[in-house]
């Protein structure tokens, strides 16, 4: 299956690509991410790094679910109820983290997003590989978030 496939269903893309930024954003909105006077771990990127990022990876994702959604084979029904878990377990991680400032749990939060997310590539893959394939660089930043997450629970104790 070629990465862009050849007719793009608007009401799909609508709603997979489309209900993964709106989900993005409410996580935003009920999290709103502020590290003012904390110490930070090494390697942690400038703030407007992560908008740029998260912006990247939830369009992939919202691309990678629409493609599971188009798809003919495997079983698409099991493989999108898990990305869909996986991605409230997200939205949920921003408010945990920085409005409760329950660090330590938002930590664990993520180890749980993390697992759901390879059972998610999983699903994926019995599908669309392509689709799968969109979902490693989340995979990878959801680690490199966890590791700055522990960091900041270490640090800031």
């Amino acid at each position: 299956m070629a990465f862009f496939q050849k007719t793009f269903n608007l009401k799909k893309g609508i709603l997979y690509i489309g209900g993964t930024l709106a989900i993005a954003g409410v996580s935003t909105l009920l999290g709103m991410p502020k590290l003012d006077g904390l110490i930070r771990p090494p390697l942690t990127p400038p703030a407007w790094v992560f908008g740029v990022v998260w912006s990247i990876l939830y369009l992939l994702m919202g691309y990678a679910a629409y493609r599971i959604a188009s798809s003919s084979s495997g079983d698409k029904s099991g493989a999108l109820k898990v990305y869909w878990l996986q991605l409230i377990v997200n939205a949920l991680w921003a408010p945990v983290f920085f409005r409760l400032e329950w660090r330590l749990f938002a930590f664990f939060w993520l180890l749980l997003l993390i697992v759901l997310i390879g059972r998610t590539i999983m699903r994926f893959s019995a599908v669309d590989s392509t689709a799968a394939k969109l979902l490693y660089p989340y995979l990878a930043w959801c680690a490199f978030a966890a590791y700055l997450n522990l960091g900041f629970y270490l640090l800031n104790r």
